[in-house]
């Protein structure tokens, strides 16, 4: 997580109406504005890697694929997933910030991991909609998926190095090759 860059509490309206005069990307919690940090090569191609096999995957229905650039909306915060999926028709209307994302995928780098499974993944349980959170490990090439129980709680679902990532709210299997395609 980044460095918070304004010093004054600021509205969800005033930050979005900020947010899009700004050059670089920034998440909004909780009144607080925070700088993001560029990635580095590896975060960006798995990302890719993973937008692809989703965004094949749903070719000819109604669920979109969105990548980093894409505000996301958790109650009272606004963050730029890496990876994210929604099927809402409410989102389709929407051009700058969805609402009703379906999956969410991060991929993790050692500067952001704790940030992206701590804070940011309490923010984004509250999100009704959201079924599956996925957290890509650079590092050990492992995947952990959080889906949403019937009864409300979110289980871990873990991914070993080499296993095949199931993202059962969309009914897609991933294999480690294609996540981890290009990537040294």
């Amino acid at each position: 997580m980044g460095q918070a860059v304004l010093q004054t509490q600021m509205s969800g309206e005033d930050y979005l109406a900020w947010e899009s005069l700004q050059a670089e990307r920034h998440d909004f919690l909780g009144g607080e504005v925070f700088a993001m940090a560029g990635a580095e090569d590896r975060h960006v191609t798995v990302s890719l890697n993973a937008a692809m096999a989703l965004r094949q995957h749903l070719a000819g229905t109604p669920c979109r694929t969105f990548m980093a650039d894409m505000k996301v909306q958790a109650h009272d915060a606004y963050f730029y997933p890496d990876v994210l999926v929604t099927c809402s028709e409410t989102d389709r209307a929407s051009s700058l910030v969805k609402r009703d994302p379906k999956l969410i995928v991060e991929v993790l780098s050692p500067s952001t991991a704790a940030y992206d499974r701590g804070e940011k993944f309490a923010r984004y349980r509250s999100i009704a909609s959201l079924e599956e959170i996925a957290f890509v490990d650079l590092d050990t090439r492992r995947s952990d998926v959080y889906r949403r129980g019937t009864d409300g709680l979110w289980v871990l679902h873990p991914f070993d190095a080499g296993a095949t990532v199931v993202l059962s709210s969309l009914g897609v299997s991933i294999t480690a090759e294609t996540l981890f395609a290009e990537i040294d």
